[in-house]
């Protein structure tokens, strides 16, 4: 196992033939976090809730982190979730907040 910390604030395009499975499983791991639960037709739990939104900064990282846990055991099972690091405050604009994630890749 590899571990590979994944910067959601990022923006990345998607490869349609990766060249490994490191490359692949982070790129299943943004599109899982950038997906909405309830907006993929034929599978409506895929994704990300959003109910961290509106909440609290300390509220909504607990349950973000929780919501990875959940859908990366769910929808791919090659990552191992390892911990979320946080931007420090001064670095955050009021509202927003850029989570890393860490991961370990089973290849």
């Amino acid at each position: 196992m590899t571990a590979f910390s994944i910067d959601l604030s990022e923006q990345t395009s998607i490869n349609f033939a990766p060249e490994s499975v490191i490359e692949e499983v982070i790129q299943n791991v943004r599109t899982i976090c950038a997906t909405i639960v309830g907006t993929v037709p034929l599978d409506r739990d895929f994704g990300m809730s959003v109910d961290m939104l509106d909440r609290p900064i300390s509220i909504a990282q607990a349950l973000f982190q929780s919501e990875v846990i959940r859908a990366l055991t769910r929808y791919e099972p090659r990552a191992r979730f390892l911990s979320i690091e946080y931007l420090d405050d001064a670095d955050v604009v009021q509202g927003v907040t850029k989570p890393k994630i860490k991961i370990d890749i089973e290849e």
